[in-house]
Formats: C-alpha cells, sequence, structure tokens
C-alpha cells in the first residue's frame, strides 16, 4: 500500500510537471554594497557577461537591477549571484518573473524546470497563471537572518544545502 502511496504521488508530480508551462521573464536584483556609480557599472558590466539576459536596467538610487531574460535560454540564478559577488557586492534580493501556464502550488511543491527544482515554501494552495513573481529564499539571496528564519521553518534538509540528490534546489515564496 505505501508503495502504491509512493508511485501515485509521483505520477501526479510528474504529471504537473510537464502538464504545466512556465518560463523567466525578468527578475528584480537588490544589490548590496553599492555605493557610487562605478560600483553599479562594475556589477553591470559582470552580469552582461551571461547569455541569458537580454537587458539590463540598472537603479542606483534603490541599489536594483531589472534583469529581462531570452526566451531561447535556461537562467542560472547561481551565476547571477557569482557575478555579483565577483564585483565585489552581494545579493540582497531576487525576485523572479515567471509566465506559468495553469501551475497548481501549495506549501512544499517542488516544480521541475530546466533541470532545477522550485521548492515553494510558505505558500497557500492555489493556481499560478500569467506572469508570477516568486521571491528566492536560499542563502546569498536573502540577508542571513531571513534565511535562519525560514531554515527554522522547514525540516527538508536540503533548504540548507541547496541540493537534492543532485539537482540544485531553489527555495521560493510567493
Amino acid at each position: 500500500m505505501k508503495t502504491l502511496k509512493v508511485l501515485i504521488t509521483s505520477a501526479v508530480i510528474l504529471i504537473s510537471t510537464f502538464a504545466a508551462k512556465a518560463q523567466f521573464i525578468k527578475a528584480d536584483l537588490q544589490v548590496s554594497g553599492l555605493t557610487c556609480s562605478m560600483c553599479q557599472l562594475a556589477t553591470q558590466k559582470a552580469l552582461k557577461t551571461l547569455d541569458f539576459i537580454s537587458d539590463i536596467k540598472p537603479d542606483l538610487n534603490k541599489n536594483m537591477y531589472v534583469l529581462t531574460f531570452r526566451k531561447d535560454k535556461a537562467v542560472n540564478l547561481d551565476l547571477i549571484k557569482k557575478k555579483v559577488k565577483d564585483a565585489g557586492f552581494s545579493v540582497s534580493k531576487l525576485v523572479a518573473t515567471f509566465n506559468f501556464d495553469h501551475l497548481k502550488v501549495n506549501d512544499d511543491f517542488h516544480y521541475q524546470y530546466f533541470g532545477n527544482t522550485y521548492h515553494f515554501m510558505n505558500v497557500p494552495s492555489k493556481i499560478l497563471d500569467g506572469n508570477v513573481q516568486i521571491t528566492l529564499l536560499d542563502k546569498d539571496f536573502i540577508p542571513s537572518g531571513d534565511f535562519k528564519k525560514y531554515a527554522a521553518k522547514t525540516t527538508f534538509p536540503c533548504y540548507k544545502s541547496g541540493v537534492m540528490g543532485s539537482s540544485r534546489v531553489y527555495h521560493v515564496t510567493i
């Protein structure tokens, strides 16, 4: 009976993964440590080297960048974080806009997209349609105090490591 439940659950997750389509549209990236236009420019130059970014609009007053993604490329959020770090700064917030097509989510729902897993945390049961902003909750994407707060709310070990098996797991909320 236990094996049957596991098979049914796996089938439901697999079906929802293939039935629902999503696409990264853009991201609002807030960077800590920017103090001048030269800092902003160095970070912008570093981000421009990523082939999945088609456009970057900086806002120095808010230490923000609006990143627009190419439709034909896989987006790697860890590379965005790495480019910011390599420029000498840190990510304080990343809010990505996905275009969903009828994806049913709930708390602790896992969604596969371009080889990565997105673990929805602290979300009510709902259906996502159209452009939806999701906020990353992983280490080095939010302040350390916020990371600790979310770590206390989950029993999933992948939250602290960001990995489950060999798959990258991004933890997100709506």
